[in-house]
């Protein structure tokens, strides 16, 4: 049998792929940071992110993965025995429970299904229940299934309230629609290693002023992580920055202001059309109620090893996409269209999957996926 060349895709929800211009950004020489020179840079990279964020706001530079920008919005906002309202449809929403009981508030979590979407009702009734509700705290793009939540939505119910609306976007920034100033969204938090196409270890986050009166009031431990801190030295930062990452960063919404944010969002929107058609064709079904931009998450068939196709896919193929966490693992394929992706890609990921999918024993006509995938990026001109 003949050896092929072996070359890796990254197909996964982050770390998503990184281009080479930004690679290379990090490789140069590392200057002191209280220097005037240093500031320039990060101010560029700041500024590219409150485009990005669609806020006028300021955008306060973490060194740590989105995680740590979520214990920051936690541990600014509450109080212990504050009341906190959160939704828990996935792993990630779990993660906002976590944090808030690791603070001490007075927690009221809407558990749903994994793979459910919240409905803006359900926001209203937990808030007409807490009405001294301190903050509600939201996912944008749920990581571990693929679901959109209707923020726009919930932001428009939160906002007849004191309670401040505080949005994980982690994976659904720049994927998915996001206005925060004019949908009235209090605090974004994201983090770099997904559609700013960058490596691990920076987390962002945003806060409105109405959030920043909460933040300046807070008087939860804290320290590192202190907002206060960050805004009395905004745009420089009370610490050292992670310098070689914010020239990455700089770099990263230099190449995305370019695309422009809308352009952005019709990336995502046909890639992610293009897949799901794709795995329609190949008579698979799809795992989220309400799919969005940033991946796609199909049910395995049963005659398929959910867990070993994945690891086949990945250690002999080179083509990564994640399984399902916790209960979902070897139930779910979660095949990523973010960040720094072409219609190429997504036809490499998919062509991958249909051949995986055969050599483990599941019946489908060969390139039916690539096909419809295809048709779909020829309909759309690209």
């Amino acid at each position: 049998m003949a050896k092929m060349i072996r070359k890796n895709y990254l197909m996964a929800p982050g770390p998503t792929p990184v281009p080479t211009d930004i690679l290379l950004e990090g490789a140069k020489d590392t200057i002191h940071h209280r220097t005037p020179q240093y500031l320039e840079i990060q101010k560029k990279a700041i500024d590219g992110c409150q485009y990005l964020f669609q806020t006028k706001q300021p955008v306060y530079i973490l060194s740590s993965s989105g995680s740590g920008a979520m214990e920051a919005a936690v541990a600014n906002l509450i109080n212990p025995g504050d009341k906190a309202i959160s939704v828990n449809s996935g792993k990630f929403g779990e993660r906002w429970g976590d944090l808030c009981r690791a603070f001490e508030a007075d927690l009221d979590e809407i558990k749903l299904e994994w793979g459910s979407m919240v409905k803006p009702e359900q926001i209203k009734e937990a808030l007409e229940k807490n009405p001294d509700t301190k903050a509600v705290f939201t996912t944008l793009s749920e990581t571990s299934t693929g679901t959109i939540h209707p923020i726009k939505e919930i932001a428009e119910i939160v906002k007849d309230y004191d309670a401040i609306l505080v949005v994980d976007a982690i994976s659904g920034l720049l994927a998915q629609p996001l206005k925060m100033d004019e949908w009235g969204i209090d605090v974004v938090v994201t983090g770099v290693q997904k559609g700013f196409m960058m490596p691990p270890g920076i987390g962002l986050i945003s806060a409105s002023e109405k959030a920043m009166k909460v933040i300046n009031e807070n008087k939860n431990n804290k320290y590192y992580f202190d907002l206060k801190a960050y805004a009395k030295k905004y745009p420089d930062s009370p610490w050292t920055p992670p310098i070689n990452l914010v020239y990455q960063l700089a770099k990263s919404v230099e190449l995305l202001q370019e695309e422009t944010i809308e352009g952005l969002w019709e990336r995502h929107e046909l890639m992610a059309k293009a897949t799901r058609k794709a795995m329609e064709a190949m008579g698979l079904e799809l795992f989220a109620e309400n799919p969005g931009n940033v991946l796609t998450s199909i049910k395995v068939p049963e005659v398929v090893d959910g867990k070993k196709i994945v690891s086949f896919l990945r250690d002999s193929w080179g083509v990564t996409f994640a399984g399902g966490q916790e209960h979902l693992k070897g139930k779910i394929i979660r095949i990523a269209h973010l960040g720094y992706m072409s219609q190429f890609d997504v036809i490499i990921g998919i062509s991958a999957l249909e051949m995986g999918l055969k050599k483990f024993g599941y019946d489908l006509e060969l390139g039916s996926g690539v096909k419809a995938a295809e048709e779909v990026f020829i309909k759309a001109g690209v």
